[in-house]
């Protein structure tokens, strides 16, 4: 037993116990061990919810009734289970916006951020595949549309698109693949989020100062593990208010109605949580423009890593990039705002101003903005 205990004794002690950690870091440091929370809740309330949950077309809504209403503490799962998710890309959103206000980014960490943005597409690939599982009206036809994206893919979206159905529409077929995949995907994030993090514990955290603070650490534990742990404190606090108290204010009316394939809701939109991504799609009137630019607004973050053109980490001593961060900022949440909104004069110009304004920001702005800054120091 001695042979294979020492190993992972080890592996936990020089992950969570005795990381040196710079001494300065602050709160804004606490979402990346939000998120891991997130996660393994997702997890298990999902592997319990799967246990009373039916993947067919004609049992799933009703299944999901069985669960909220006869299963011991089934509405309390499915609650936390579909907050939970609104939770995880709070805490994922954030935990990005700190990565991109201090530099996350640049090397020696630039391998941790490009995972964490893999981290970003696969959640929301597992956040959409489960948002058709309860199989109300915006499940069913949240998916149509989006599946359908895919046939804007030249000679071979529509063999895609019937492979991803399992036929020629949204029906039960869809739906099993769907629930596999969903249940699938949580453990491969957990894989990557393990490899985000063993990337990361190799050059070590960054810190508000964006400095090489090799010297100046102190241990994980006690230290950081007590203010994550308050952290945690006060997100459960945030978390059980939606819980108990507004269970359905982040989810969508239209999807407490059980599917009809003959009934088009008035006004097809996703979560919240990927409104500004869809306005960017709905942005662009051509079909397969719009899917490329949709997909290439999460991969630009990939490569920011290489757009950036100044040693200087932190905004604290930038204060040009501080006042375009903040500017991407707002963007963000006006992409956010026109994603729920009718498409319609003017939200689509908005959307459109808005949808260049994020592009410009990260392929025009960044690039210049080291020359810049070093023009000024030099004057």
């Amino acid at each position: 037993m001695r042979i294979f205990k020492r190993p992972i004794v080890s592996i936990v002690n020089d992950h969570l116990i005795d990381y040196p950690t710079p001494i300065n870091i602050h709160y804004a440091w606490n979402f990346g061990f939000l998120s891991a929370m997130c996660l393994i809740i997702q997890i298990l309330t999902g592997i319990f919810l799967a246990m009373h949950y039916t993947p067919h077309v004609d049992l799933a809504f009703a299944s999901v009734e069985h669960i909220m209403r006869d299963v011991n503490f089934g509405w309390l799962l499915r609650y936390i289970h579909a907050n939970g998710a609104s939770m995880f890309f709070i805490v994922v959103y954030i935990h990005l916006f700190r990565g991109l206000y201090f530099g996350s980014y640049t090397t020696p960490r630039h391998l941790v951020w490009v995972v964490g943005v893999l981290i970003l597409f696969l959640m929301i690939m597992t956040a959409f595949i489960g948002y058709v599982l309860p199989w109300g009206q915006m499940s069913l036809w949240g998916a149509t549309v989006i599946t359908n994206l895919v046939s804007a893919i030249p000679l071979v979206g529509n063999s895609i698109v019937t492979w991803l159905w399992g036929g020629f529409s949204v029906d039960n077929a869809t739906l099993n693949r769907f629930f596999s995949l969903h249940y699938l995907l949580p453990f491969v994030i957990a894989a990557a989020s393990l490899v985000h993090l063993v990337i990361l514990h190799q050059d070590g955290s960054g810190n508000p100062l964006g400095v090489d603070s090799s010297v100046d650490k102190i241990p994980m534990y006690p230290y950081f593990i007590i203010k994550d742990l308050l952290g945690l404190t006060i997100f459960i606090i945030f978390f059980s208010f939606f819980i108990y108290f507004f269970p359905n204010l982040l989810g969508h009316s239209d999807n407490y109605i059980e599917a009809n394939p003959m009934v088009t809701p008035a006004h097809i939109v996703p979560e919240w949580y990927f409104l500004p991504f869809y306005a960017i799609l709905r942005s662009i009137p051509h079909k397969l423009g719009g899917v490329i630019a949709m997909i290439f607004a999460i991969i630009v973050l990939a490569f920011l890593p290489w757009i950036h053109s100044t040693e200087i980490r932190s905004s604290r001593f930038r204060p040009i990039y501080r006042f375009l961060y903040w500017s991407l900022f707002a963007c963000c949440l006006i992409l956010g705002w026109i994603g729920g909104m009718p498409v319609e004069d003017p939200y689509i110009m908005i959307g459109q101003i808005a949808s260049i304004y994020y592009f410009i920001h990260f392929l025009i702005f960044l690039p210049l903005l080291g020359q810049i800054e070093q023009f000024l120091v030099e004057l």
